[in-house]
């Protein structure tokens, strides 16, 4: 063991309540510059309109700051939360966490969704979400004990700096022989000198005997953690049984729980393995159907996919059951055992990776054209323990390769690094600079949005060139799907309440491969029901995967198959059985509406929230560079003159490229006014008065700040 030491800084003993039907009904309020804990009550207006989890997270959040808040400000809140139905042990995917703050990156509201144990084990501790704030001086660990029932706020001195080391010390320590009883929320020394820091959540696997990892990757939240002096925290639980929760009906927890675990364990092994090779089976398809991002989403297929794909992973993942939360029968969290590093502080230590999963795969690999599977999971590995965001560190490197290929910068810039396509050692020395804050590895941890403006007035770089193959929008960094060929994907991106990633709205699939929403009024409706159907599983503390991941037998013959409504149908009589609110399908669309809008107007009052933010690069939408159409030349040609009726014979590339761009630009803008309409705002994508009302969000602050827009 490590010698470290903790001093006790602040202690408070508080009799715990007992859930009742999902809920604790208090929050676990800790300011770290004056050391204050205190607890205040959950009302029943917040369960109503918020649920829990995502939703409690931003209504704190709301109470916390205005809109002058910076992400660096001791105002700036980072708030953790579960949900009514996170913890429950027999219902697959129900132990997710979602953390909210102010982003370093975006400057706006982030909320990031994790796996682990902390979410479910902070709300049996007695808190339906935890609210930190203020900054500290000191390297301080939160400590939540609920078996004992006390609270605590340690000065840390000498503790590991690196996540992986750190939260095996703190699981030892705290554990009191009982290590699955603790979970530890820590991040690296990325986090700090960055602005792209991952949370690390931990779960105990039995198994291995050692504690492993889910991130809360987008958005910084792992630099606003390190900013205020956090080193970690930690909460203790002791057993997790079917009625911890207290649901109001368990016989009908039970039956919809089997249902749907059983299920999984029937059909998971005929459709994606996810127990066995988890999400590293989208590589394959994604190249299949040219959507995997190679060269900074230049392409998306590549003659060396394969290398990296389902196959390779399914030899190297250590075998057994990977769940991170008890008795998810989805399992897909796989790790590598005994993996020996070729670079970094930890050069020739065998360690243990948590992943890579797919996003991983595509952004540290493919999308910077590494097809080296051992070279992925080291990225992995130092991402993990440094604290860094894999989708960030991806797609900024990316970024930064192409502008390197391009001429925009050059060796004299990147400290005499050769940082073309592929490079693999230099891809991995970037990353230990970036842990480091040093050299050009400090200048890429700030991220894409950063990077154009830096590489624009210190380097002469051409900004609007950078602005079209820039992946960022909102400031954050696209996760990793092409999205060229997808109109649908592209608002689901573009107009994405936290920046482009894919957990509103995946709907490349749908649109491109499947074609069934060929109309605009169908994309507008897809691009409501997903992000909602999508955010509801963050107000609840589930994971979307079992819904979804693997389907009914019959689910191709149902009316609307991409929405798998028989899960929908199990959902709303899981969260019924829970809560005792009865809830149909409809119902649940209603309660994500009411926090999606709340969340939009938040942006709002941060400066943000208009359709100008729902702008995204043109690569998003197609070709920026001649090598680009010409590798779809065909497809190009065809859409020019068989969609826009234009003539294409006799004309030249670069003349095609601009007809092209003239359509699809406007295609988008089109598409933004249609799926405005359908959501309930303006042309400018503000809610409306009538539907704030609707939803039951038209608090005296929230019509306050929409009368200073013009709505009233």
């Amino acid at each position: 063991m490590a010698n470290f030491k903790l001093n006790t800084i602040k202690k408070i003993n508080y009799d715990r309540p007992d859930v009742e039907k999902g809920y604790a009904n208090q929050t676990l309020c800790v300011d770290i510059y004056t050391t204050d804990i205190f607890i205040k009550p959950v009302t029943e207006k917040m369960k109503e309109v918020f649920i829990g989890g995502r939703g409690f997270g931003l209504y704190l959040l709301w109470q916390a700051v205005n809109g002058a808040t910076r992400w660096d400000d001791p105002e700036n809140t980072i708030c953790i939360a579960s949900g009514p139905l996170g913890g429950t042990p027999i219902y697959p995917g129900s132990g997710k966490s979602i953390v909210t703050a102010i982003s370093p990156l975006t400057g706006s509201v982030i909320d990031s969704n994790v796996g682990g144990y902390f979410g479910p084990y902070l709300k049996f501790s007695g808190f339906d979400a935890l609210e930190i704030t203020g900054k500290s001086s000191k390297d301080v660990i939160i400590y939540i004990d609920g078996v004992e029932g006390s609270i605590q706020i340690f000065e840390a001195f000498d503790l590991p700096g690196e996540s992986y080391d750190l939260s095996i010390e703190l699981t030892k320590y705290f554990g009191k022989g009982k290590p699955r009883g603790i979970s530890v929320v820590s991040t690296g020394p990325g986090a700090k000198n960055t602005l792209m820091g991952c949370l690390n959540f931990t779960w105990y696997d039995l198994k291995r005997k050692r504690a492993r990892y889910k991130q809360a990757g987008r958005g910084g939240i792992g630099t606003v953690f390190a900013e205020k002096g956090i080193k970690a925290g930690v909460a203790r639980w002791d057993q997790v049984k079917v009625d911890t929760n207290h649901p109001a009906d368990v016989t009908t927890l039970k039956e919809v729980g089997r249902k749907h675990s059983r299920e999984i364990v029937e059909l998971d092994p005929k459709q994606n393995e996810m127990s066995k090779i988890g999400t590293t089976h989208l590589v394959t398809i994604m190249n299949d159907f040219d959507l995997l991002p190679t060269h900074n989403f230049q392409y998306g297929q590549h003659a060396e996919a394969e290398n990296v794909g389902q196959e390779v992973y399914r030899r190297i993942f250590d075998k057994g059951f990977d769940g991170c939360w008890m008795g998810c029968t989805v399992a897909c969290s796989h790790g590598v055992k005994d993996f020996v590093l070729l670079t970094g502080a930890y050069k020739g230590k065998k360690v243990f990776v948590d992943g890579p999963e797919y996003e991983t795969i595509a952004g540290c690999g493919s999308n910077i054209g590494i097809f080296d599977p051992y070279t992925i999971i080291e990225m992995n590995f130092y991402c993990d323990t440094y604290g860094l965001d894999t989708i960030s560190v991806g797609t900024s490197l990316a970024f930064a390769m192409e502008c390197f290929e391009m001429g925009l910068i050059h060796t004299d810039h990147t400290g005499g690094m050769d940082l073309s396509f592929g490079n693999r050692l230099t891809a991995l020395e970037i990353l230990h600079q970036m842990a480091r804050g040093e050299g050009f590895g400090a200048v890429v941890g700030r991220g894409v949005r950063e990077m154009k403006r830096i590489f624009s007035q210190d380097g002469g770089a051409d900004p609007t060139i950078m602005h079209d193959i820039g992946m960022e929008a909102k400031g954050l960094e696209f996760s990793e799907y092409m999205t060229k060929e997808s109109l649908a994907q592209q608002g689901g991106y573009g107009i994405a309440l936290k920046g482009p990633q894919h957990d509103e709205a995946w709907l490349i699939f749908l649109d491109m491969v499947h074609n069934f929403m060929p109309t605009f009024e169908q994309k507008a409706e897809a691009l409501h029901w997903f992000p909602m159907w999508r955010t509801w599983f963050g107000l609840c503390g589930l994971c979307k995967l079992p819904w979804n991941d693997i389907v009914p037998e019959d689910n191709a013959q149902t009316p609307e198959p991409a929405k798998v409504i028989k899960h929908v149908e199990w959902y709303a009589e899981y969260f019924t059985a829970v809560t005792g609110r009865k809830t149909t399908p409809d119902d649940l669309i209603q309660m994500s509406e009411a926090v999606y809008n709340f969340q939009r107007i938040f942006n709002l009052r941060m400066g943000f929230g208009k359709r100008e933010h729902d702008d995204i690069p043109y690569r998003a939408m197609g070709p920026v560079k001649i090598e680009e159409y010409e590798s779809r030349r065909e497809r190009y040609d065809k859409e020019l003159a068989e969609k826009h009726h234009v003539v294409i014979n006799g004309k030249s590339t670069e003349e095609k490229m601009a007809l092209l761009r003239k359509f699809r630009e406007a295609l988008y803008e089109e598409l933004k006014d249609a799926v405005y309409e359908r959501r309930g705002w303006t042309k400018d994508g503000i809610p409306t008065l009538q539907t704030v009302k609707r939803l039951k969000i038209d608090f005296p602050e929230v019509l306050d700040l929409l009368k200073t827009h013009g709505i009233e």
